[in-house]
């Protein structure tokens, strides 16, 4: 617990000190939300661009505090509104954290985040194991974007952090960092709403649901293109007057080039182009120069993202499904959706089909409403966003598979959130869309007005969706504890012949450990099975046996007449004399894509 708590600390903590000494570097002189988008976009790029130099990592913790103290002694009076955001900004920043800390206090214990929805985490963990010893890696050769997991090393090596707390730490630091960034659109609101509202953008159901897996990346881009929209609406207002007012913005793109690669681009493209159109007040001069420091943050990135375009998730007969059983419904991306599993169809889990159906009309026509007052107020930048995510979402679901559908519709549903709760409440009046009869604003109970209908479904939609992301917050699965590459290293010697696998119970039965095993094993025969119930010999067939060291580390045989082969870290490899290669198993064959799929 300390480790990940400290890990959200140190994350957040330099987030915002970076963020906004750039944004005053841009002539900003208040405190602006942005600053935590545009802080950790370039604490992404400042670790990757050090975490390969010699010092196995230690250069890019020493980067990293080094731009964090610096961005501080910058600051010193030269920010104005601290105490005002201060006030504004901790009830916010702490339900967040309250809400990202659901499936450690749920589950009793930390450990890694999505273990039995999403095996994925362990081929990250493999890979920042790799960046941590100096070496590289699959991921690093394929051009795979690996700002996040720079900046994991960087926590490890600065902090002592082990590599699952590193993950934990920054996976729950940007659920926090997001809905505070979403504060910039609902500063004008009455307190207690806007910070219900800038919650709801930062963390909906999908992004929610993401978290519960642990799939940083994913929740790391939606926050980012989040983000590089409101830098495009505050520079035709706050920074409306600034050489450098869209520079933010490209700071938020290049952080997307470090954590998502050429495909983070995408939704910030058409955005920008579909700003482009409807915006009419355009600095040419000001926006070649955001586009001059975008290409020099990315240029270094250049030859890995085009490595990258190779990657199978590309591949239309790759993978498709993942971890999915199908094609995720799009009214997922509106928030209300009564199911702590999103891949589950209405009807499938607890709740019953008309509910989801009702939610996701009530949405839709809160959506149909605030992209009518958007177009009316001129929120340029909202409708852009809402045109880009629809456009991305479309392509990767006629073109694309289910598996990049999905992630497309996780990045929509923070734009749509804003969509649906920006326009009745970003003005000065706020919820307060009332009048009396002499057309006059006016207040609830108080002048005689009446509260509006819109004011009313708006409030419905907060609390059933806020009800919804913290119905997938609690159902997140929490996984082991701790991370060893021994299981990755034995995959090799295994070759075509079955292996038992015996674990501690507690892993597999309250870690969530055989999907784990599984997918760390994949491509193998594999039979997991509890320590305590092992049985007096290996299944016929099985030639090798995987075995955890025992408390002493002395390693101890768990059946008779075994040979010891190897070991890896806590684990250690038997063999059974005399079995033929190949030969017949009960152990089925962990599949690539199977593993991938998780459980049914």
């Amino acid at each position: 617990m300390i480790g990940t708590y400290a890990a959200v600390l140190a994350v957040c903590g330099a987030s915002l000190s970076i963020g906004q000494a750039a944004l005053s570097l841009c002539g900003v002189r208040r405190w602006s939300w942005l600053s935590p988008a545009v802080g950790l976009a370039l604490l992404l790029a400042i670790c990757w661009a050090t975490v390969r130099m010699p010092g196995d990592g230690v250069v890019s913790a020493i980067a990293a505090l080094v731009a964090t103290v610096a961005a501080l002694l910058y600051l010193r009076g030269r920010v104005e509104g601290l105490a005002e955001a201060a006030a504004i900004g901790a009830p916010v920043a702490s339900a967040a954290l309250l809400a990202a800390s659901l499936p450690f206090l749920v589950e009793g214990r930390f450990g890694i985040l999505g273990t039995g929805f999403n095996p994925d985490m362990s081929q990250h963990l493999l890979a920042t194991f790799g960046l941590a010893e100096g070496g590289g890696g699959q991921l690093l050769r394929e051009g795979y974007p690996l700002g996040p997991h720079a900046v994991v090393v960087a926590l490890d090596k600065g902090l002592g952090v082990d590599l699952v707390q590193g993950f934990d730490g920054l996976t729950v630091a940007v659920a926090a960092l997001a809905p505070l960034t979403a504060l910039a659109v609902f500063r004008e609101c009455p307190r207690p709403r806007g910070a219900a509202c800038a919650l709801l953008v930062g963390l909906p159901y999908l992004v929610a649901s993401y978290f519960a897996q642990g799939a940083f990346k994913e929740t790391i881009q939606a926050f980012l293109v989040l983000a590089f929209l409101i830098a495009l609406r505050e520079s035709g207002r706050a920074w409306k007057d600034l050489p450098l007012r869209y520079v933010p913005a490209a700071l938020v793109a290049i952080g997307s080039v470090y954590a998502y690669s050429f495909p983070g681009l995408v939704w910030l493209l058409g955005a920008l182009l579909a700003w482009i159109a409807i915006e009419r007040r355009i600095d040419a001069r000001a926006l070649l120069l955001a586009l001059v420091v975008f290409l020099l943050g990315a240029l270094p990135e250049v030859g890995r993202m085009s490595d990258f375009a190779g990657f199978e998730t590309f591949d239309p007969d790759g993978p498709g499904l993942g971890n999915l059983f199908g094609q995720i419904s799009p009214f997922t991306a509106f928030g209300i959706w009564p199911s702590g599993d999103f891949r589950l169809a209405p009807g499938d889990g607890a709740a019953p089909a008309v509910l989801f159906y009702l939610g996701a009309a009530l949405a839709t026509a809160l959506l149909a409403a605030g992209l009518l007052r958007c177009a009316r107020r001129r929120e340029s930048a909202i409708l852009a966003g809402a045109i880009a995510v629809a456009a991305v979402y479309a392509g990767a679901r006629i073109g694309g598979t289910a598996y990049t559908s999905a992630k497309a519709l996780e990045v929509t549903a923070p734009v749509l959130t804003l969509a649906i709760l920006a326009p009745p409440i970003a003005g000065a009046n706020g919820w307060r869309l009332i009048r009396s009869f002499d057309g006059k604003v006016a207040r609830p109970g108080i002048d005689g007005g009446r509260v509006a209908p819109i004011a009313l479904l708006s409030g419905l939609f907060v609390a059933l969706a806020g009800v919804c992301s913290l119905l997938a917050f609690a159902n997140a699965p929490v996984g082991p504890a701790s991370y060893s590459p021994g299981l990755t290293r034995l995959r090799p010697q295994l070759a075509e012949d079955a292996t038992l696998v015996l674990a501690p119970r507690q892993l597999l039965a309250s870690e969530h450990g055989t999907p784990y095993l599984a997918w760390e094993l994949r491509g193998e025969r594999v039979c997991i099975v509890a320590e305590e119930e092992a049985g007096g010999s290996p299944p016929p067939g099985v030639r090798y046996v995987i075995a955890t060291d025992s408390a002493d580390g002395i390693p101890e045989a768990p059946y008779p007449n075994l040979t010891l082969r190897r070991r890896v870290g806590p684990y250690t490899l038997w063999e059974r004399p005399g079995r033929v290669r190949g030969g017949p198993s009960p152990c089925p064959l962990i599949a690539v894509r199977e593993a991938r799929q998780g459980p049914r």
